[in-house]
């Protein structure tokens, strides 16, 4: 839905206006060259612990594109466990073994996952790579599971009508991208319980309108392309359905039924530890913790300390491409009895120069973001609520490294 100028609720703007800090605020005064967009999502309880949402925006425009990288993991990660569960009398679940095989030539074949202990690929595996330091290759292989049709008409019968995800991290071609692989489950036999055939999507997508940004670009070859850089067939959705999109999972009860996605509660906590649980915590994988901290993915408490504060657990999902840093997140305090959701996304990219590798992510974008997270938890702690949210609902067993365990740390992933 496009709209006459970006929406920004005054009293959201008081808000972001309390935080003098230069950088927040200078990027705060120019929207447009950052392409920023907030969406604060005030949550309040009644008595009987029922939670009522409320969102503020600032310069909030769904028509206004950014590149969601990594982000479309998220959608990807419940599709799959949704599809899983249609699957469960095949004998399959998100801890069967799942064999890549191809039937095209560009296709990669997966049979081993070294990432895991027992070097099993799965689809648990996959999410929790994808969420924990957000790995390209596990959403590739959730994108081949559920496939490129299936995840967009599946989303946009749910409600999500501006969500289009058409492209694997992987450099292909459109035409290339409408084929999956064929897949093979296996039992710890080694024997075969369910076959996916190699598919492809006859779907048509809109591709009408250009999506062009910024003043020329890189190709592959380092040559320089003195036009903007063409996004018109890259994965698209706005920032208030990335909101909506985790809202249904951890609130499904506060969206419409055709919104919320068919999960056992399993599901629904598997999905919660992955979305707040600490690389640090992790044992398998067992990521670095020096170069994959705890708030490695939180970008909203990311800073030189690199932990959050204590009692603090943020569900979220990010993303960063092309110069485009994007989080939601939904925030629980248990120390201090406060939550609410948070989601932004902003272009740090000064020469307007695409595929080069020099974005302002360090010294713009995450900056920026860390201000805006504690903008609105200071704000968020000194809220008066009438009833303190009752929290247990996300106060999960996560998993604790063993001092023991003298395997090697994975220090370099994709992501």
């Amino acid at each position: 839905m496009a709209m006459a100028q970006p929406q920004t609720d005054s009293s959201f703007a008081s808000v972001l206006h309390t935080n003098q800090q230069s950088l927040f605020q200078q990027v705060l005064r120019n929207p447009e060259r950052y392409r920023l967009q907030i969406i604060y999502t005030q949550i309040n309880r009644d008595r009987q612990n029922k939670p009522v949402f409320a969102n503020y925006y600032f310069h909030y425009d769904p028509s206004l594109y950014f590149n969601p990288a990594s982000t479309v993991k998220m959608p990807l990660a419940f599709l799959a466990l949704e599809k899983l569960k249609g699957l469960k009398k095949k004998g399959v679940d998100k801890n069967t073994t799942l064999l890549f095989d191809t039937s095209q030539p560009w296709q990669r074949p997966l049979y081993k996952d070294t990432s895991a202990a027992n070097g099993h690929p799965t689809i648990a595996h996959f999410i929790k790579r994808a969420f924990l330091i957000s790995e390209n290759d596990p959403y590739n292989r959730l994108y081949q599971f559920v496939g490129q049709g299936e995840t967009n008409r599946r989303l946009h019968e749910m409600g999500y009508a501006d969500v289009r995800i058409t492209r694997q991290f992987m450099g292909l071609t459109p035409e290339q991208n409408r084929y999956t692989n064929p897949i093979r489950f296996v039992n710890g036999s080694g024997e075969t319980v369910y076959v996916q055939p190699p598919a492809y999507n006859t779907d048509s997508f809109d591709f009408s309108k250009p999506i062009r940004v910024g003043r020329a670009y890189l190709e592959r070859n380092d040559s320089l392309v003195n036009k903007p850089f063409d996004f018109t067939v890259h994965n698209a959705l706005s920032l208030g359905t990335l909101q909506q999109l985790l809202q249904s999972v951890l609130f499904p009860q506060s969206v419409r039924e055709k919104q919320r996605f068919n999960l056992s509660k399993d599901d629904y906590t598997f999905l919660y530890r992955y979305l707040s649980q600490f690389p640090s915590e992790t044992t398998d994988p067992k990521y670095d913790t020096a170069a994959f901290y705890d708030s490695y993915v939180k970008f909203f408490f990311r800073d030189s300390t690199r932990r959050l504060p204590a009692g603090v657990r943020v569900f979220n999902k990010v993303g960063w491409a092309y110069g485009f840093l994007t989080d939601v997140s939904y925030v629980a305090d248990f120390t201090h009895g406060v939550e609410y959701m948070l989601a932004a996304t902003l272009y740090v990219n000064k020469d307007e120069i695409l595929n080069d590798n020099k974005y302002e992510y360090e010294t713009v974008g995450w900056p920026f973001l860390y201000q805006l997270g504690q903008t609105i938890y200071q704000y968020e702690l000194k809220r008066p609520r009438k009833f303190r949210p009752d929290l247990s609902a996300f106060k999960l067993h996560y998993e604790h490294r063993d001092p023991a365990d003298k395997r090697p740390s994975l220090k370099e992933v994709d992501n």
